[in-house]
């Protein structure tokens, strides 16, 4: 790796200051595309960096929370306007970051100005509703409370929604924020981040500590004065937060990926169904939570599917996301390239066959990045590894199905449960889909991968635990219900 004179030093950001970590130490994010440059240097914070991030959150709870909703909403407002105006810095940071496509990381960006904006206007709706009395000279009604001090901890896959759609509700409800990024992405993070402090929100409102999981990312999930804390990321480490808040009585939310299934019936659209399988598998190099991973044929209509499907694959261009032309990017870490590489390998171990793709791509501007080309599998049986566990990369599993019913079985027959999807023409089939089928997000005659950001967003099983986020339904995670009852 060529150290770098020239890219910048991203600070922490604690009680409304920018500061080095106490130790004064920094890591590079190197640009996945060309691993021979360096994006910026990060904090490689400490514990105590963490413990002043919390006091300052801690001590600005009270004053954040006797604002009125209504200003709150208006510094989101704010925060949504000053991103939009840097929408294009954010999102080129943001591909060289993490690799995924200009285009895709506008779109990103742009989704998360329409999430603040979002959530600023809830600052102007009801926050609690009028209940009737048993008693007629008394009057009953709830309000919404907030929770306190809330920890922010987001994956490197969306570095600009995924932190916007957990702070700017917590934010707006009148919680104060702790937020630790993926490492991975941390720059971009940063970028967000001063987004919010250039808007004026007041010193200890919004913190951001950067640095590793094991040491950040812990110490935040185990701090005494947490008083809730939402997490997007690996099931192991899921496990981990929600046995620690669990053993001290605080409010968690976790979002842990999935194994998305793709049904195709008899009588889908074969065109339309290879397009959706292609775009929810594929975008973002298959680094989402919703990626369609697993796709489920009826027999009657497999070989042609596969025929469109494969065609389709390879006329993808594989390439720097900063660059014209290019469909795909690399894989966004050299860790998370090696996971891949790694299930295509156990692929074929278990006896599937790789019909195309799954090549390391070298030569020239290849060599210097972490490049794969988009891979599917054949012959794929329910019980193997690639069939089962996420992989999180550009990999699609193709299984075949002898009608509707074993198809949907098959689709369940997974720990996880985030979002699935059907293509079929017959109205009785897509109703029995949306009735059995264990995911919390279902899809019809649409990719797998798509979430509308006013709508309930969460899995089943172990793709999830605790309330959905986004839409209204953040609220109920965000804050507490408060019953006030007033004898005249």
């Amino acid at each position: 790796m060529t150290v770098s004179t020239t890219a910048k030093t991203y600070l922490n950001h604690i009680n409304g200051e920018w500061v080095s970590s106490l130790n004064e130490e920094v890591e590079a994010s190197i640009n996945p595309a060309n691993k021979n440059e360096i994006v910026g240097y990060i904090q490689k914070s400490i514990k105590e960096d963490l413990e002043n991030a919390t006091k300052a959150a801690h001590g600005a709870k009270k004053s954040w929370r006797k604002m009125g909703q209504a200003e709150r909403g208006q510094f989101l407002f704010k925060v949504a306007n000053i991103l939009e105006e840097n929408l294009n810095e954010i999102a080129e940071t943001m591909t060289k970051e993490m690799g995924k496509t200009l285009p895709e990381a506008k779109g990103e960006t742009a989704r998360g100005v329409a999430i603040l904006r979002y959530y600023a206007g809830e600052g102007m709706r009801k926050d609690g509703d009028v209940i009737p009395s048993s008693d007629k000279d008394a009057l009953m009604f709830t309000r919404r409370t907030p929770l306190g001090v809330i920890g922010i901890i987001t994956p490197w896959n969306f570095p600009v929604a995924i932190p916007i759609w957990k702070i700017a509700p917590a934010l707006v409800y009148g919680n104060t924020v702790v937020f630790k990024p993926a490492t991975e992405a941390a720059v971009t993070a940063a970028k967000v981040v001063e987004c919010f402090d250039r808007a004026g929100l007041p010193k200890g409102v919004v913190n951001f500590v950067t640095g590793s999981g094991s040491v950040i990312g812990q110490q935040l999930i185990d701090h005494p004065l947490l008083d809730a804390i939402t997490f997007t990321g690996s099931e192991n480490v899921g496990k981990r937060v929600a046995k620690s808040a669990s053993s001290r009585g605080v409010k968690f939310q976790l979002e842990m990926g999935g194994k998305n299934p793709v049904i195709v019936t008899k009588d889908a659209d074969l065109d339309a169904a290879v397009e959706a399988v292609i775009s929810g598998g594929f975008r973002s190099t298959g680094q989402k939570c919703t990626a369609s991973s697993r796709v489920i044929v009826e027999n009657q209509v497999y070989d042609s599917f596969v025929e469109k499907l494969v065609q389709e694959t390879k006329k993808i261009t594989v390439g720097d996301g900063l660059k014209e032309g290019i469909w795909m990017g690399p894989c966004a870490s050299e860790s998370q390239f090696n996971t891949v590489k790694k299930y295509i390998e156990l692929g074929k171990e278990e006896g599937a066959t790789l019909i195309t793709g799954g090549e390391t791509l070298t030569g020239e501007e290849f060599d210097k990045g972490f490049y794969i080309t988009p891979a599917i599998f054949g012959n794929v049986q329910q019980t193997m590894k690639i069939a089962q566990e996420e992989i999180f990369g550009p990999v699609i599993a193709l299984l075949r199905a002898t009608n509707l019913e074993e198809a949907i079985e098959i689709a369940n027959n997974t720990r996880y449960g985030l979002s699935a999807s059907i293509f079929t023409s017959h109205i009785s089939s897509l109703l029995k889909f949306i009735d059995d089928m264990d995911a919390g997000l279902v899809r019809i005659n649409a990719e797998s991968a798509g979430v509308e950001l006013q709508a309930p967003f969460g899995g089943m099983k172990a793709s999830s635990t605790g309330s959905r986020e986004q839409g209204e339904a953040a609220k109920e995670f965000y804050t507490a219900i408060k019953t006030v009852f007033i004898k005249g």
